[in-house]
């Protein structure tokens, strides 16, 4: 039988209009693999109250960001972009899987079924490993494959923090965000989504493989780094320091020039174009500080390029 390989590009996905929060929210905090709400049984009614009382703020910073998130259009792009590049090495269908919101794993994995496809590749556009997001999608990817009694063969990209184009295309934003400081003394700060102490503690390879990713980049760049942790919330001990304290410290140390580089993320949503070019750029400037980020690596051709090499190295 002729090959059809469905690519699935895993993200979180956004709410893409205001209305859109709520649900969103409440998807999100259902997820036990993220937070455990109590037993089994009370986690979908106390996501809820949880989703109704955070919606607000949320809609508040989606607004300022033009009402809701690019996500799935930044997504949309880079499937169109990877499948463009993989067109002339086999019959490929790429198209994003969202956890969150549409369009949902099991809505792709029926339209790959409709067309044919007798295989997935399954990549996740985390590039560090988590299981709140690579596992968490990886579980609901095989899940809704059974669900739909496909059982279509997937074969997983479980990470890929040192994948060699993506290394490079982190790199040279970083070079490229250090050149508007026009050769003043530079502070490189790596801002990654922060996780529970808890989850590393039980051996999650998150903080690990932030790690193995900064140590490839200032390989390449000779600049040395801080990393710091954002987009915490809840009574939990979460991975520190956070990127508020960061901020107090340098500012503590005399640091003037920050450039900030969203080292988890490949595309620009709330957390880099609310939190650190708002939210962190005005703390900065309250601390006497100039904050920059690097550009988002969304759909550079250099950053579809490591997604083709991972795609083509799992057939």
């Amino acid at each position: 039988m002729k090959r059809k390989i469905g690519v699935l590009l895993l993200n979180m996905g956004g709410p893409q209009r205001q209305e859109d929060v709520l649900p969103f929210l409440r998807n999100l905090f259902s997820d036990r693999q993220i937070i455990r709400l109590g037993p089994a049984l009370l986690q979908k009614p106390l996501a809820a109250l949880i989703a109704r009382r955070r919606a607000p703020k949320s809609m508040a910073n989606y607004q300022k960001i033009g009402g809701g998130s690019p996500i799935a259009e930044i997504t949309d792009r880079q499937a169109a972009a990877l499948a463009q590049l993989l067109a002339v090495k086999g019959d490929f269908m790429v198209r994003p899987a969202m956890r969150y919101w549409y369009p949902f794993t099991a809505a792709t994995l029926q339209e790959m079924a409709a067309a044919g496809v007798t295989e997935l590749i399954a990549l996740p556009l985390y590039p560090q490993y988590s299981r709140a997001t690579n596992g968490s999608s990886l579980h609901d990817l095989h899940e809704q494959n059974r669900k739909l009694g496909l059982n279509l063969p997937v074969r997983e990209i479980r990470s890929w923090p040192t994948e060699p184009d993506y290394i490079a295309s982190l790199a040279s934003h970083i070079q490229e965000g250090l050149a508007c400081f026009n050769g003043n003394k530079v502070q490189v700060v790596y801002s990654a989504h922060s996780l529970p102490q808890k989850f590393i503690d039980e051996g999650d390879p998150y903080l690990e493989e932030l790690r193995l990713t900064i140590a490839a980049v200032e390989k390449q760049t000779g600049k040395q780094g801080k990393l710091c942790f954002q987009s915490r919330s809840g009574p939990v001990r979460w991975l520190e320091p956070s990127t508020e304290d960061m901020l107090i410290q340098l500012a503590a140390e005399g640091c003037k020039n920050i450039l900030m580089v969203p080292i988890a993320f490949v595309s620009d949503h709330i957390e880099t174009l609310y939190e650190i070019d708002m939210l962190y750029k005005g703390r900065a400037e309250e601390l006497g500080m100039r904050l920059e980020s690097s550009k988002g690596l969304n759909d550079e051709p250099q950053f579809i390029r490591a997604l083709g090499n991972l795609v083509l190295s799992a057939v």
